[in-house]
């Protein structure tokens, strides 16, 4: 019985991203979704899909995670990370850690080690109602003025106004590749998961596994590619309200004050570096060689699959309302990367 029951969650998960892509990647509510399981025998007539759909990225990574060579951490905030400043402003329950931000100070974390190539994962809810002139950031970066930088800013708004999503990439310690994003549902209500995959051919920014963004390795084109820096895994809230909030036109109303915003979920999927290792060396034993293999070296995570290419157009089309490739006015000429910069999918 309990055999059957786990078949019965599983193709349930399964049919509910078929039932996701089918209606143009709009929340299937899971009332009607339950009820149709009821009414109609569903699971043998589409275990077929299910299995085809199954070798999408969230499926295989899951795979490729259990079956492949990494560090796989899912940890208490303190066994991963530590409080990089203004402790008194950082707070657990439970399994929850919340940060505040008040007319003092902000605050921020780190992770206790860096790392070359994987995936973090933390899941975040929002400061709720006016968190203008706020920023909550989740990001990995190196060190030093060539540093390498993936981000995440989720920058505040008055009430009843969306959030705006700020992502970035920093190459050599050049930035200025930014893209905002308002989200398809109110990330202040709920906890949602917000990742970062790095490999040596793309980072992809990922909203409850659905890619938001798509960084692609263009060596070949002469531009370079975030790959050989170990990276740490940061997060912070903090008063930007000189330019977060329409342009910095809306500025903090501290008598809102304490913003607070609440993490969990924390996720580390990948090659720890010793803080001793030279550069070279930790390539070299980041890299899968002979009868070591990592899951993000294998040739399904080179490139984004079908499915994931639909969401990403998805979202490019419904939700973006920035890209730093189209602005002209900023860009007179296209930065190089835009004249090559376009995902390539494989045929899932």
């Amino acid at each position: 019985m309990c055999t059957k029951m786990l078949v019965d969650v599983a193709l349930m998960a399964s049919w509910v991203r078929l039932t996701h892509l089918a209606i143009n990647y709009t929340p299937f509510p899971l009332v009607l979704f339950t009820a149709l399981l009821k009414t109609y025998n569903l699971f043998s007539l589409f275990s077929k899909i299910i299995l085809e759909e199954m070798v999408s990225f969230s499926w295989v990574f899951l795979a490729i995670s259990v079956m492949m060579v990494g560090l796989v951490s899912s940890a208490r905030f303190e066994e991963l990370y530590q409080p990089s400043w203004a402790m008194d402003h950082l707070t657990t329950e439970g399994e929850i850690l919340r940060m505040k931000l008040d007319n003092q100070s902000g605050t921020g974390f780190q992770s206790k080690s860096k790392y070359m190539f994987g995936k973090v994962t933390v899941q975040i809810k929002l400061v709720e109602g006016d968190s203008a002139g706020t920023v909550t950031a989740f990001y990995m970066s190196s060190e030093g003025p060539t540093h390498n930088e993936f981000d995440y800013e989720f920058l505040g708004n008055t009430t009843g106004e969306p959030y705006t999503v700020q992502t970035n990439v920093y190459v050599n310690g050049v930035g200025n590749r930014e893209q905002r994003l308002n989200l398809w549902f109110d990330p202040s209500k709920e906890f949602h998961s917000y990742s970062i995959m790095w490999n040596q051919r793309q980072v992809v920014f990922l909203v409850d596994e659905t890619p938001v963004r798509v960084h692609s390795n263009l060596e070949h084109k002469g531009i370079p590619f975030p790959k050989d820096q170990p990276m740490g895994v940061y997060s912070s809230i903090w008063n930007a309200d000189d330019w977060a909030t329409q342009g910095g036109l809306v500025k903090t109303d501290w008598s809102k004050a304490p913003f607070v915003a609440s993490y969990k979920g924390f996720e580390i999927n990948g090659c720890e570096c010793p803080e001793t290792a030279a550069l070279a060396e930790n390539t070299r034993r980041c890299s899968s060689s002979g009868a070591k293999k990592y899951w993000w070296d294998e040739p399904v995570m080179s490139e984004l699959s079908l499915h994931q290419s639909h969401q990403l157009v998805w979202v490019k089309a419904h939700h973006m309302v920035y890209d730093y490739c189209t602005d002209t006015a900023r860009f007179p000429v296209a930065p190089v990367e835009c004249q090559h910069h376009q995902h390539k999918t494989t045929k899932n």
